[in-house]
């Protein structure tokens, strides 16, 4: 009998990635991203608004518009679907990782994962899609341009906070390429370490403090009875319209059956040990939330179910459409976009909320489930000063590339990164030049507000 030949490893070895990685700066250098121009067959911005806003809720649809009216900032963070029409003509080195598509900086923050630790991460991942890396960390640091000019700093000041995420994601994707597989997927920033990120006492104190509030408002006690009415035999959710409404039969299909079918396709969504967590609680009510920016006027909501008269249960559920990277990167091979956004958070963060998962309506629509503030925390960005920018634009640019060095190859990117601050100066400068952009679309966006081309309502 003929002796079988013994498989060698296939594998390359992260010096041999890393080589690859620089080799790439031979067709794309480094400073090829240092700059944009908007070509001159740039899509009107008007038409990229008017196209996002179909199959929303109409009478929601000016709520949007008018949280965006309020400042630059607001409208670049429910613009994503404009800057990756962008990011779609500039360079890539071709390395392609699990992007968030959508990571400005307030789409970090802190957030209790399920064995109640909090922890630093992405959060919001409604345009997650495999895809450039490149395009993740040019919307980070314009965001942070866009957020400086927006709250009074000193443009160098907002530059040097560009350059210094641009330098963080660079030195991070470095260490995760010198550590072991497992190492990297079991990295996670928590509480403790972006603290100790801080570079004053102060600013160290006023975290703790505010984590402190959030702990006391997370419990039962503190959300039962802000966001529900538990004075007849079944608690429902309070209507605060038009942010917090209970929905029409054509608004939301399935009210008739208490929505069973989505909740039995959510629950199959979930592992078989959350499952039977989930099983204790039953459905009392469901009310649509106006949240956030760009996801206003689509399907999101609360789900109340309860396992006791005092034992409640929020979940939030959003409706996931196509991603914006879809059109200049391809489609999703999730049929559900629900699913979409699951299984990239899941391959992106250190750790995910216990009852994430997924399902669609009696339309076709699709949906993402979590639960509702799970002890969120979210910058307050206007109360930033130069410092506060940079330091939490680097903790961003930590937690983008722990996120890419899970999905992607960390050795082959911090090969093309190389140790140098060429990148950085590169995605400064680009930050630089697409802020200036935002802000021309944003002049253009009041304009077209003015003219009646679009509508908006301003809620406080």
């Amino acid at each position: 009998m003929a002796k079988k030949a013994s498989r060698e490893p296939t594998f390359l070895h992260a010096d041999e990635r890393r080589a690859a990685g620089k080799a790439l700066r031979e067709e794309v250098p480094r400073t090829a991203h240092a700059h944009w121009k908007a070509p001159k067959d740039r899509r009107d911005i008007v038409e990229i608004l008017e196209a996002s806003n179909h199959g929303r809720l109409d009478h929601l649809i000016p709520i949007r518009h008018g949280r965006m009216m309020e400042s630059p900032f607001a409208f670049y963070r429910g613009t994503a679907d404009i800057m990756a029409a962008d990011l779609a003509s500039t360079p890539v080195s071709g390395i392609r990782v699990q992007a968030c598509g959508d990571a400005h900086l307030c789409n970090f923050g802190g957030f209790a994962t399920p064995e109640r630790r909090v922890i630093f991460d992405i959060n919001d991942f409604d345009e997650t899609l495999p895809g450039p890396w490149e395009w993740d960390i040019k919307r980070l640091a314009a965001s942070l341009l866009v957020a400086g000019r927006q709250i009074g700093l000193a443009e160098s000041e907002s530059v040097k906070a560009a350059r210094a995420a641009a330098g963080s994601y660079r030195e991070r994707m470095s260490d995760y390429a010198e550590m072991r597989t497992l190492d990297v997927w079991y990295d996670a920033i928590d509480v403790d370490r972006f603290i100790k990120a801080m570079e004053s006492e102060e600013r160290r104190e006023i975290i703790r403090k505010r984590l402190e509030k959030v702990e006391e408002k997370n419990v039962p006690e503190y959300l039962f009875p802000k966001l529900a009415d538990h004075t007849g035999t079944t608690p429902r959710i309070k209507d605060d319209p038009p942010l917090i409404f209970h929905p029409t039969l054509e608004q939301a299909p399935g009210i008739e059956t208490r929505f069973s079918e989505s909740l039995a396709a959510y629950r199959d969504s979930l592992p078989e040990h959350v499952r039977t967590l989930f099983n204790r609680f039953e459905f009392c009510d469901f009310a649509l939330k106006v949240v956030g920016v760009g996801s206003v006027g689509r399907l999101c909501g609360v789900v109340l179910l309860m396992a006791d008269s005092d034992d409640p249960l929020f979940l939030q559920v959003k409706e996931a459409v196509p991603s914006v990277l879809e059109p200049y990167i391809g489609k999703s091979q999730h049929e559900n976009h629900g699913q979409r956004v699951v299984v990239g958070q899941r391959l992106m963060q250190s750790a995910s909320d216990l009852f994430l998962g997924w399902t669609h309506g009696l339309d076709g629509r699709s949906h993402y489930v979590r639960q509702l503030r799970d002890m969120k925390i979210s910058p307050i960005v206007e109360s930033f000063d130069a410092n506060d920018l940079k330091v939490y634009g680097r903790m961003c640019a930590w937690a983008l590339a722990r996120a890419h060095a899970r999905s992607g190859d960390p050795a082959m990117i911090a090969g093309y990164l190389g140790g140098s601050e060429v990148f950085d100066d590169a995605i400064a400068d680009f930050a630089v030049d697409y802020a200036d952009q935002a802000q021309r679309d944003y002049r253009t966006f009041v304009k077209a507000i003015r003219q009646g081309r679009l509508k908006a309502e301003r809620i406080d």
